[in-house]
């Protein structure tokens, strides 16, 4: 048993312990906690929060970035890049919060990226670990960028200044139609059927004098039969201008195209009807005309007797490219002009067989609450209502397969509609900024439709589609020039295309798309190219044999 003066020396010795505070051996020293490192939370612009890709931002945002931590304020400048880093910041909530504001306005139809990286630090020397990018593309400047004028006065000034393609670019040799605004050499046959109605209507319009217009398209018509390789009476898609050889299309394609040389034909017939005067010098265009029409051999691009027309044949490749030209499609004038050939004319069943393939390019669905006759679900490009009927009047034309003016208008207004209702949710699509056909895109070219919608608008559709739609067209024609002229018009009229989602902008003119403005726009105005080319003898009987009722017919 313990003594009292045993308690008494436990006690004391307890007593030192806890006054010299002295530990047990054997106890661990609590581990040093590192900086935590952090994500970004959430960010903003304007209040809409969690978005990669902002598009029509203002052009002075405010950027909202929020972090669970609070933010060492003297590695923001290194950390979070802006605008070239010409910004500047504020903080909120203990600075957990940083409101990033450019110092001055950004650019109208700029795309801007925000980067937040791995040197930005946590007052307690954490880093983001989780580097954060997004992107913001400003919305357009919505002022005029002209004085307002008449509509009169805006298609006429249009029409004008798109004509200076085929005036003032036409190739200096042979007079043709370069491909476009970068090829130099090569000019095109298609493309040059356009540039001769563009060439009649600047007469008309008095952008030139008679003579001068004549004198052109005697230039082209002469360097076409002296100086060009034919095939079986077909010219070459291109060609080089000042030699008349042929430049391949692609690897195959290297001879005869026959839709190209309709395009060509179509212009050349409305020319012929056109200078129909009784000097020497419309005399020989009027000669010359008629020998590169009469020289087509229509039956020889059936292939061997087939029921259809084929659209490519060369020397050397023969019947390679092996494609028929069947319906619903641009081509329709190829069936018209082989039908109303005065030496080589197609009988009907090569379109019935062929290019109607019996009834199969009917469709007679409805989109957007509109029938379409014929073709491709929603239509396809616009281009198949234009080029065929640059000469070809639509309105009151019928055969066995659709009535025309119903086929031109639905196609276009389905094309409208789909671009209104925006189902990709392309920024900068609407009811006055619209219109899918072939042109150029970013980084390529493709024929732009509902079914192949890469968020690029041509300002050729629309505008080419006047006679159809002509309230929606000219509201397009507004937005395009005081809206978005300051990027979008140029030398020779509106550039090809734009996408407003990115903030592109073409800087390219293409033949084939500027010369359907131009005569389009001339039909929806007084009918001129339609009342020559179906005014043509020929092409009543050609129309009128393959089944086609019309009054002009």
């Amino acid at each position: 048993m313990a003594t009292c003066n045993d308690k008494i020396l436990v006690y004391g010795f307890l007593a030192v312990l806890l006054i010299s505070g002295c530990k047990p051996k054997g106890t661990a020293t609590p581990p040093v906690i590192p900086p935590q490192n952090f994500m970004i939370s959430n960010w903003s612009v304007d209040a809409v929060s969690g978005v990669n890709d902002y598009k029509g931002v203002p052009v002075t945002p405010q950027i909202r970035l929020q972090f669970p931590v609070a933010i060492d304020r003297n590695s923001v400048t290194a950390g979070i890049t802006f605008n070239n880093g010409n910004y500047t910041a504020s903080y909120l909530n203990g600075d957990s919060v940083v409101i990033i504001q450019p110092a001055a306005p950004l650019n109208y139809l700029t795309k801007y990226t925000l980067q937040a990286g791995n040197t930005l630090k946590s007052k307690q020397g954490g880093i983001l670990f989780s580097p954060a990018q997004f992107t913001l593309l400003t919305k357009m400047d919505s002022t005029n960028k002209f004085p307002l004028i008449t509509d009169n006065e805006l298609l006429t000034k249009v029409q004008q200044q798109t004509f200076t393609y085929f005036r003032d670019f036409a190739h200096p040799i042979s007079g043709m139609a370069r491909e476009r605004n970068s090829s130099g050499e090569t000019v095109t046959t298609g493309g040059t059927g356009f540039g001769v109605m563009a060439i009649i209507t600047g007469v008309s319009r008095g952008f030139i004098t008679r003579a001068e217009g004549r004198d052109q398209v005697l230039k082209i018509t002469n360097f076409l039969l002296s100086k060009c390789t034919r095939y079986h009476g077909a010219f070459a898609h291109w060609i080089n201008g000042s030699t008349g050889v042929t430049i391949p299309f692609s690897a195959n394609d290297n001879g005869g195209d026959l839709v190209e040389t309709s395009l060509l034909l179509q212009g050349l017939i409305a020319a012929r009807e056109y200078f129909n005067g009784t000097d020497a010098a419309e005399i020989s265009l009027r000669t010359n005309i008629n020998t590169i029409w009469d020289g087509v051999e229509w039956n020889w691009y059936r292939q061997n007797n087939q029921n259809v027309l084929y659209w490519h044949w060369s020397t050397d490749k023969g019947w390679i490219m092996n494609l028929p030209i069947r319906g619903w499609n641009e081509a329709l004038i190829v069936y018209v002009l082989a039908a109303s050939s005065r030496t080589d004319a197609i009988p009907k069943i090569v379109y019935d067989n062929g290019w109607a393939g019996n009834g199969a390019m009917r469709n007679n669905n409805s989109y957007y609450g509109y029938r379409l006759p014929l073709g491709p679900a929603n239509g396809g490009p616009l281009f198949f209502e234009h080029y065929s009927f640059l000469g070809i009047n639509p309105n009151g034309l019928s055969d066995a397969y659709a009535d025309y003016a119903t086929q031109t208008l639905h196609h276009t207004k389905i094309n409208f509609e789909y671009c209104k209702a925006n189902p990709k949710r392309w920024y900068g699509y609407s009811d006055q900024t619209w219109g899918l056909t072939a042109s150029d895109i970013p980084g390529g070219y493709t024929a732009s439709e509902p079914a192949n919608d890469v968020g690029v608008i041509a300002p050729t559709a629309a505008l080419s589609s006047f006679p159809y739609t002509p309230v929606e067209s000219m509201n397009a024609l507004k937005f395009f020039y005081y809206k978005l002229g300051d990027k979008l018009w140029g030398a020779y009229g509106f550039y090809d295309a734009y996408k407003l989602h990115e903030g592109w902008f073409a800087s390219s003119t293409l033949a084939i798309d500027q010369g359907p403005i131009i005569v389009m726009i001339e039909n929806y105005r007084t009918g001129l190219l339609w009342n020559l080319f179906t005014g043509a003898p020929e092409i009543k009987n050609g129309m009128r044999n393959l089944g086609f009722t019309a009054p002009y017919l």
